[in-house]
């Protein structure tokens, strides 16, 4: 199984997806903070809207940007903070075509396309 997962999120109709063919996602959408987190970690990101590079991981690796803890389950998906900013995003359930199950982490890198 991989350690590191690649998605290019951007935003359509004003809300961030992203898609993931090998998996089978289309436009699968970030709510519920997790919304606003994507565009705390973009903002300085040039065009990020159009579509950035989000590397994500379970473990650390070098140059991560932020980390995440696991808080909850709730509908069916889980709770995640960003402890350096007091922010926290809920992920869907698609996150269990990355994982068995949820992570008590997750790493996360953003880079320009």
């Amino acid at each position: 199984m991989n350690s590191l997962f690649i998605i290019a999120p951007y935003k359509y109709e004003g809300i961030w997806v992203f898609d993931d063919p090998r998996v089978g996602l289309t436009q699968e959408p970030f709510v519920s903070g997790a919304d606003t987190i994507i565009d705390a970690l973009t903002e300085n990101l040039p065009n990020a809207a159009e579509g950035f590079q989000l590397i994500f991981s379970p473990d650390p690796f070098p140059g991560f940007h932020a980390r995440f803890t696991w808080n909850r389950p709730e509908y069916g998906g889980n709770w995640y903070s960003w402890p350096e900013r007091n922010m926290d995003g809920w992920l869907c359930p698609a996150l269990f075509k990355y994982f068995e199950s949820a992570p008590q982490e997750l790493f996360v890198k953003v880079s320009a396309r």
